[in-house]
């Protein structure tokens, strides 16, 4: 089942899914066009409602949504990308699929890169260590935890239960029970999550990193699913993300996430609080008092 959802993960394919996914979601009154008469059979604008906003043809458009035509010029993705009123991520990621499907997939060099991507500059623990008490940890691209200072840890209330080869934040905000009462905003969590895995099957969709961890989402979590077929790209860099602690209690912490140069794919994410607030208070037990596990929660197994 999870590969059949997976199906299509390719260079033109994607580029088309991602294309059928936006055009679903704009409604002819977005774009100051009539609804018309009859019933819609899916929702969003038409093929040639689109295409003709667009200034290509209807076969043209056809073919590229179906993953027949994989070069569309630099004109044509910006002319598609202001009718389907795409923001300034959507965009970006836009161009990097239609240069995907231009070369066919993603280059095979790419392998030694990301498991390069797997190991972290001892600067950066350096780096973990001196923001001590601000919770902070490094992910790599699929948001492997890859390392972290105490606070980092213990601030995802139970994923230090989990063998550390299992530990990823999206596997932990979709599988882990703790995680739906942790994040305040759970769903916007988890969606922004999703959003990064999906900009990256754009890309690289048959990067094995990628394709197991969406294989056993998709596989376990109904809400995974639910949001996989929407096709989001928008992650979140900063912001404020309020938590309901199981030792810590209700607190809420403002979050920078950070590309370090040199550093394929990984992302340093720190929280932060001002000296002398309550949230600070919290930072400080978070950093120096063990949390204290009840009991034990284990990663579902592969089947």
């Amino acid at each position: 089942m999870a590969r059949e959802r997976r199906s299509g993960m390719n260079g033109g394919s994607e580029l088309g899914n991602f294309l059928r996914a936006r055009r679903a979601r704009v409604t002819p009154a977005d774009v100051g066009l009539p609804e018309g008469a009859g019933l819609r059979r899916t929702p969003g604008l038409r093929r040639e409602e689109l295409a003709t906003l667009a200034g290509v043809s209807i076969d043209y458009y056809t073919r590229l949504e179906r993953g027949r035509e994989t070069n569309p010029s630099p004109s044509v993705v910006a002319a598609l990308a202001s009718a389907l009123l795409l923001e300034e991520a959507e965009l970006l990621h836009l161009r990097e699929l239609a240069a995907c499907a231009a070369r066919g997939g993603a280059a095979a060099e790419r392998a030694t890169t990301v498991a390069l991507g797997q190991t972290v500059d001892p600067g950066l623990r350096l780096l973990l260590e001196g923001m001590r008490p601000c919770p902070a940890h490094i992910v790599s691209r699929t948001l492997d935890l890859l390392a972290t200072n105490p606070g980092g840890l213990r601030l995802m209330a139970g994923l230090e239960d989990w063998p550390e080869g299992q530990r990823n934040i999206v596997r932990y905000v979709f599988l882990h029970p703790t995680a739906r009462v942790l994040f305040d905003d759970w769903e916007n969590q988890i969606r922004g999550c999703v959003a990064r895995l999906r900009a990256l099957s754009g890309v690289e969709p048959d990067a094995p990193d990628l394709t197991h961890l969406v294989d056993e989402l998709l596989t376990k979590s109904p809400d995974f699913v639910r949001l996989w077929e929407r096709y989001d790209v928008r992650g979140h860099s900063h912001g404020t993300k309020t938590f309901h602690h199981p030792e810590a209690g209700t607190f809420a912490f403002g979050y920078h996430s950070l590309q370090p140069e040199g550093c394929f794919g990984q992302r340093l994410v720190a929280y932060h609080a001002a000296p002398g607030t309550p949230e600070y208070d919290v930072m400080l037990r978070l950093d120096r008092e063990p949390v204290l596990t009840k009991a034990v929660t284990r990663v579902p197994q592969h089947h």
